[in-house]
């Protein structure tokens, strides 16, 4: 049987990475709304920025996706490194 979910069952985030180290999320997780949602989002990044320590090199772009249960985009991170000389 599926399980069902209930009126007040929290909405489902999706937290997509691009580029280096790209990870679909097919789990998601369960937050109380969009603010909680972003507050997930830097905390995550902030944690994968901490991972990739080394491996990003100028010139790349690293991109964080949060996504609504429909997959509907609702913020982007996105941080770039450029060589200046």
């Amino acid at each position: 049987m599926t399980p069902r979910r209930h009126l007040w069952s929290m909405p489902r985030y999706f937290f997509h990475v691009h580029n280096i180290a790209p990870r679909t999320d097919d789990e998601g997780e369960d937050l109380s709304d969009d603010e909680a949602a972003w507050k997930e989002a830097t905390t995550y990044a902030s944690d994968l920025l901490n991972d990739i320590d080394g491996k990003f090199r100028p010139g790349q772009e690293w991109t964080l996706e949060v996504t609504d249960e429909a997959e509907k985009p609702l913020y982007l991170i996105t941080i770039s490194s450029k060589r200046m000389r």
